[in-house]
């Protein structure tokens, strides 16, 4: 499949999953490429009048600069006890609805607002559908930059193969000031195990593995688009 058939079916999947979002809703904005079109289908049904009363919180800042430019109503958390509706994309979906997200760096505050939300509904090509989580992403693991090599060796001692991601030559930092360490552990035999060893350890601020968290994913693939409920 080519690069712009792909981004095509990207396109068709995000102004699909839009159409869940109703008046009156806050709503999540997802990060990446996938979730973008979900984003810009959103400001056009609010600029022609088809919703009102929308807030909406994005997931990062590259989401907030676009949602602001495209004239959508933004808001944070301070006061919102539920989101209605949050549209993301993910790097791998395993059949369960477990993913691994933060290819782009932005899963600490994806995973904040996924937590947040009463439907959050996951937008991907067929290419991100696996058996297992873990067969082609490494797990993305934020950490602080103190002691950051001591959280490297311990994902090695828990089985990963990690890295460090770089922007350029220099450490890569997300939206908060932290690094990235993209964990490979292989194919996951055990998320939900993996997701508490993480999440226990000191100085590991967040990671990819976002478990039992999805009430719907959307697919694009060549045969059309499958919307998928749990």
């Amino acid at each position: 499949m080519c690069r712009m058939n792909v981004k095509a079916l990207k396109q068709q999947a995000g102004e699909f999953a839009a159409t869940f979002v109703e008046s009156g809703m806050l709503v999540g904005l997802g990060s990446g490429s996938t979730a973008i079109f979900a984003t810009r289908r959103i400001a056009q049904r609010i600029h022609s009048g088809d919703l009102r009363d929308i807030r909406a919180v994005p997931t990062s800042l590259a989401t907030e600069a676009a949602a602001s430019e495209l004239g959508i109503p933004l808001t944070d958390l301070t006061g919102a006890t539920r989101i209605d509706i949050t549209i993301d994309g993910a790097d791998e979906v395993d059949p369960a609805f477990n993913l691994i997200k933060g290819g782009g760096g932005a899963h600490l505050r994806e995973k904040i607002v996924a937590q947040a939300t009463e439907r959050l509904v996951i937008v991907v090509d067929d290419s991100k559908l696996v058996e297992q989580l873990g067969t082609s992403w490494a797990v993305p693991v934020e950490v602080i930059p103190f002691g950051w090599e001591s959280q490297a060796a311990y994902l090695q001692f828990i089985g990963a193969r990690p890295a460090l991601r770089l922007d350029g030559e220099s450490p890569f930092k997300t939206d908060q000031g932290n690094h990235i360490l993209d964990a490979a552990f292989g194919p996951i035999a055990d998320p939900a195990a993996l997701d508490a060893t993480l999440s226990a350890r000191a100085g590991i601020v967040e990671h990819g593995l976002f478990i039992n968290m999805t009430r719907d994913v959307v697919v694009a693939s060549s045969d059309g688009l499958q919307h998928l409920p749990r």
